[in-house]
């Protein structure tokens, strides 16, 4: 049974409220952003967060390389708070992510780019935090208090305020459609049933994750939510990266969860799917086509990135069954704290 009234199970139920509210929300804040790239059109991206924050800055990778065509850096957040070395980021986009905006390195990092002259904005749960203070645009996630230890609705109201902000810079009609009606989607993706996979990860003590595209993020956060609350050791990667080595420690005791894009990574990401399930391997995939063997049921596409987005609202519910039949406390999970302080 789904631990619903638990913490995070509660939270988790809350994801298509907080995307009604951060509708109405993001919309003086991107605006205002949105003015100053056009005024200063950065030709570079810089991403920093921990966590579910990082995997949320490779989604937004995804997004600005695709469809603003902008390359994406991620920050070594050290590089200030460490090592107190400045980089040259004149009229470049900084963008901070963190549900708390209280990390330290984090803060250093916004800090220094601030000074080097980029435009510099935090995506945070916590709008008075010091990250929201040091840098000049504030994008709210609207994700409310945020009690679980594991995130989960600050990392789709992350997802989606990314979304929005792609969909406004690029002017890509179909995506601000996408994210206008994201909410009722992910009210229907919360519904769906992945039981059919519980008996193998029920008693699995690794597994690995794939995603490719706008599914990485996905894959990168499943993974850390099999480690932070079922305590399987968990690894992701992308399907062209699995090949590269990892491939070889598959077996049928070693399950893999396929995040299945939607889009043009698709055709290769099913190639491995059908790999591994001739090889014996205990794979199980995202998809629709009925009868197939190892799929979890999906919504019908509708946009990509928006359908990634889905994948980890259903997923979320499958790893609280994963954790209530390995007798897991989501709610207490060993060794973490909700805020992690690192220089």
């Amino acid at each position: 049974m789904t631990q619903i009234s638990s913490r995070l199970g509660l939270e988790s139920a809350e994801v298509p409220a907080v995307i009604e509210r951060q509708n109405r929300a993001l919309a003086g804040p991107l605006a205002g952003l949105l003015a100053q790239l056009q005024r200063k059109s950065p030709r570079l991206v810089v991403t920093c967060g921990r966590g579910s924050s990082a995997h949320a800055a490779t989604f937004g990778k995804h997004l600005f390389e695709r469809y603003v065509g902008i390359p994406v850096s991620a920050a070594a957040p050290n590089v200030a708070s460490v090592y107190r070395r400045s980089l040259d980021l004149r009229d470049q986009l900084f963008l901070a992510i963190s549900q708390s905006g209280r990390s330290a390195d984090l803060v250093a990092t916004a800090d220094m780019a601030r000074s080097a002259g980029a435009i510099t904005a935090a995506l945070v749960n916590e709008t008075d935090s010091p990250l929201a203070r040091v840098c000049e645009f504030v994008l709210p996630m609207e994700a409310g208090p945020e009690l679980s230890v594991a995130a989960t609705k600050s990392f789709i109201a992350s997802l989606a305020a990314l979304l929005r902000l792609t969909a406004d810079w690029a002017g890509d009609l179909p995506m601000k459609s996408a994210v206008d009606r994201l909410a009722d989607f992910l009210a229907a993706a919360s519904r769906l049933d992945w039981s059919s996979a519980l008996p193998v990860f029920s008693s699995a003590t690794s597994a690995m994750t794939v995603g490719r595209g706008p599914t990485l993020a996905i894959a990168r956060e499943a993974a850390l939510k099999l480690k932070e609350v079922c305590n399987i050791h968990a690894e992701a990667f992308s399907s062209a990266e699995f090949q590269h080595g990892p491939i070889s420690l598959v077996d049928k005791t070693y399950p893999v969860l396929v995040f299945m894009p939607t889009d043009a990574a698709a055709a290769g990401t099913e190639q491995l799917q059908l790999r591994l399930s001739r090889q014996g391997a205990a794979v199980f995939a995202t998809g629709n086509p009925s009868g197939a063997p190892g799929l979890l049921p999906v919504l019908e596409p509708h946009q990509p990135e928006m359908d990634a987005i889905c994948s980890i609202q259903t997923f979320y519910r499958f790893v609280l069954d994963v954790a209530a039949s390995r007798g897991s406390d989501v709610d207490h999970p060993r060794h973490l704290q909700k805020v992690t302080s690192t220089l």
